[in-house]
């Protein structure tokens, strides 16, 4: 059985303070885009489970694999068989994409299809905030605004079928609690979702603000470059999508940049 686990973009992210869980609670609007991996998981007569990948290279020990916490974790409760997955990388890694999250989310839900488990929303979406903050989205996948620790969501109406995505993502990887690290919160300023909601996307450039954005582009000005080619070139908006390091634009028109950006990681869509 196969799915296309997909990336997600940051429309502005707030951090607002440091939870007592040692999490951030945070303000954002998570939005699918169809930048995607592929993963496929087969029933298996081998003695144990397996994971295999290709394509990107995963960095770290197999075995820590966010799909493999996924399968251990509903094996645990549903005493799974052993089963072979194998992930072919796409959405490269350290960029603020979700790339990993999305995977380990399809995951829950593949095993759930491929092994009729029955599992309803609300639990999966339990067993995905179980992996990790940005998991839980994925089994909405859909546009949200994101609060607490960006796994409770508020669903919202919002068209942007109508904008050509850009996303280039340099060879840069940012580690998440690195950038944590950097960041002072500012309590009680989270109002990306209100932003989103509210104005114009001709008003976001000024005002819908990603937090990360001040200490990451201290550390990697190419990503503020990066930023300011694409305003230059005609983007509406454009941003660092979660901590980095991938930057996204949109723009009225179909426009091909691939010239522009060839020495990055270089896609664009609608959606």
């Amino acid at each position: 059985m196969i799915a296309f686990p997909n990336a997600k973009i940051n429309l502005g992210l707030n951090v607002l303070d440091k939870r007592a869980d040692g999490f951030h609670n945070i303000n954002t609007v998570f939005f699918p885009v169809n930048l995607c991996d592929i993963l496929e998981i087969i029933k298996t007569e081998d003695t144990k489970t397996s994971f295999s990948s290709s394509g990107l290279r995963i960095p770290g020990d197999p075995d820590t694999n966010l799909c493999l916490s996924a399968y251990h974790l509903i094996k645990s409760k549903y005493g799974l068989p052993n089963v072979k997955i194998h992930l072919h990388k796409i959405i490269p890694m350290g960029a603020g994409l979700g790339g990993g999250s999305s995977d380990a989310a399809f995951t829950l839900k593949l095993l759930n299809t491929l092994f009729d488990l029955k599992i309803n929303e609300s639990d999966l979406l339990k067993f995905a905030s179980m992996l990790g903050a940005d998991c839980a989205f994925f089994i909405l996948n859909e546009p949200l605004a994101a609060f607490e620790r960006g796994d409770q969501f508020k669903k919202m109406n919002l068209d942007l079928s109508a904008y050509q995505f850009v996303i280039i993502a340099p060879d840069i990887h940012v580690d998440t609690a690195f950038a944590y690290s950097k960041i002072t919160s500012k309590k009680g300023e989270g109002h990306a979702s209100e932003i989103v909601k509210g104005k114009r996307m001709e008003e976001w450039k000024s005002i819908l603000v990603n937090d990360f954005e001040g200490p990451i582009f201290s550390i990697y000005p190419e990503l503020q470059n990066i930023k300011s080619a694409l305003y230059k070139l005609g983007a509406t908006y454009a941003s660092m999508s979660g901590s980095g390091s991938a930057v996204y634009a949109m723009f009225e028109k179909p426009i091909d940049l691939s010239a522009n950006f060839k020495d990055y990681f270089y896609w664009s869509s609608k959606i």
